[in-house]
C-alpha cells in the first residue's frame, strides 16, 4: 500500500527505520527484530541504502521480505550516491518488480572521508532531480528528508525551504524530518514550510537517546541540537548506559506525546537496528 494512502486516513502513522547488516548473520537477526513488529501493527518500516552494490542488493531483498513474508509495508530508501541514472533505475525496476509501493528519494551524503558530494558522471546532483526522475517513470509513492534546523550545507533556513518547496513540486508526496530533540524547532519548521507553499505531511523523526557518545557524534554530524536541559541530564549519568537510556526513552515518550496532540502526520523512529527502546515507546503512545 502507499504511504501517501496510509496518511489519508487521519491518524498519525508510526514507522520505523533499519539499515541493512554487512552480513548473513547480522541479516537474519535483523529479520528477527522486524519480525517481532508484526503485533505492533507499524503503519510500515523503511529500510536505509548504502553505496555499494551489496548493500543495495540487501536493501531491495530486506523490503521484499518485510512485505511479503512478515506483512508490514515497507519502503526503501534511496541516494544518488556513486550512481549513475541507469544504475538507479536498474534498483528502481528491481523494486517495481519485487510489488514495492513506496521509495524515500535522497541525494544522500558524500562518500565516508569526502567533506562535499560530488554526482557520479551520468548520475543526479540533487534529490529533486532523483525524485522527478522517479515520479516521471514510476507508479511509487515518493518521500523524502528535510531539516527542522535547516540542511548543514544550506547557508541558511530560507535557502535551505527554497530548496525543499523545488524538491516537493518535483513530486513528493511526505517528508521525514532529520533526528531532532526540540519538538519547537519542529513546530516552527512546520509552520514555515506551509507558508513557503509546502503542503504535503510532515513527519517527525525520532531518535530515542540509547548512547551519550553516539548521540554526541550524530548531532554534530547531522547539524541537530541537543538542548541544554537534555544534555545536561545525559552528562550527568553519561558513564551509566542503562541511565542514558532511561534519560532518552523518557525525553522520546514526551516528544511523541506533545507531537501528536499537535496533530502531527506521523512518527518516524530512527532505532540504529534496536527495537527495543523504540518499541516500548510505541506501545505507549497507542494506549493513550
Amino acid at each position: 500500500m502507499k504511504i501517501r494512502d496510509i496518511l489519508k486516513n487521519g491518524k498519525p502513522t508510526v514507522s520505523f527505520e533499519f539499515f541493512p547488516p554487512k552480513d548473513d548473520a547480522g541479516f537474519a537477526d535483523l529479520y528477527r527484530t522486524i519480525e517481532a513488529l508484526r503485533p505492533l501493527a507499524p503503519s510500515y518500516v523503511s529500510v536505509t541504502y548504502g553505496a555499494g552494490g551489496s548493500t543495495r542488493r540487501k536493501t531491495v531483498e530486506l523490503v521484499s521480505r518485510i512485505k511479503t513474508d512478515i506483512g508490514i509495508e515497507s519502503m526503501a530508501h534511496l541516494t544518488c550516491v556513486a550512481a549513475t541514472r541507469e544504475e538507479i533505475q536498474g534498483v528502481l525496476d528491481e523494486l517495481l518488480a519485487a510489488g514495492m509501493d513506496n521509495v524515500l528519494a535522497l541525494r544522500g551524503d558524500p562518500p565516508k572521508g569526502e567533506t562535499k558530494f560530488v554526482p557520479t558522471p551520468g548520475g543526479f546532483l540533487y534529490a529533486n532531480e532523483l525524485v522527478e526522475f522517479i515520479r516521471g517513470r514510476y507508479p511509487f509513492s515518493v518521500g523524502a528528508a528535510c531539516y527542522p534546523e535547516k540542511h548543514p550545507e544550506a547557508p541558511d533556513a530560507a535557502r535551505d525551504l527554497e530548496n525543499l518547496k523545488r524538491k516537493v513540486d518535483a513530486g513528493v508526496d511526505f517528508l521525514i524530518t532529520q533526528l531532532f530533540f526540540d519538538n519547537a524547532d519542529f513546530f516552527r519548521f512546520r509552520d514555515q514550510a506551509a507558508a513557503a507553499g509546502i503542503g504535503v505531511p510532515i513527519l517527525a523523526g525520532i531518535m530515542p537517546i540509547v548512547g551519550a557518545g553516539q548521540i554526541k557524534r550524530m548531532t554534530q554530524m547531522c547539524g541537530a541540537r541537543i538542548p541544554d536541559r537534555l544534555l545536561s541530564k545525559i552528562d550527568a549519568v553519561e558513564d551509566d548506559a542503562e541511565a542514558v537510556r532511561q534519560v532518552g526513552m523518557y525525553h522520546a515518550t514526551r516528544q511523541c506525546e506533545e507531537l501528536i496532540a499537535a496533530g502531527v502526520a506521523g512518527i518516524h523512529f530512527y532505532t540504529l537496528n534496536r527495537s527495543t527502546a523504540t518499541r516500548a515507546i510505541f506501545q505507549h503512545i497507542k494506549t493513550r
